[in-house]
């Protein structure tokens, strides 16, 4: 029996920066993940993945990622989005200093 759909959001890394982006629902990436689109359909993410993959020239590295609703906007379930989001590790810079 297939596993039900998780929603997810379309996730990157953006070309020039290598930040990690979100796709909105009006198709700009966002480096919040609390701005990215959650998508509930499994077809409709597929789509929005295909048309996110095209933009290669924006961002590399496009693929599903799963969240959950949460009341500030979508949630990582999975440990791996959770520390791409918080940015660099190896020192205490960029997104990690403005935290």
């Amino acid at each position: 029996m297939p596993k039900p759909f998780a929603p997810k959001v379309v996730t990157a890394n953006a070309l020039i920066e290598g930040d990690v982006v979100y796709l909105a629902a009006d198709d700009a990436w966002v480096r919040d993940l609390a701005q990215a689109e959650i998508l509930t359909d499994e077809a409709v993410a597929q789509v929005r993945l295909l048309e996110a993959s095209a933009r290669a020239h924006e961002a590399v590295g496009v693929y599903l990622a799963d969240v959950a609703p949460g009341t500030t906007g979508p949630q990582p379930t999975h440990f791996r989005e959770d520390f791409r989001r918080r940015g660099p590790s190896n020192y205490y810079h960029g997104k990690q200093a403005s935290r």
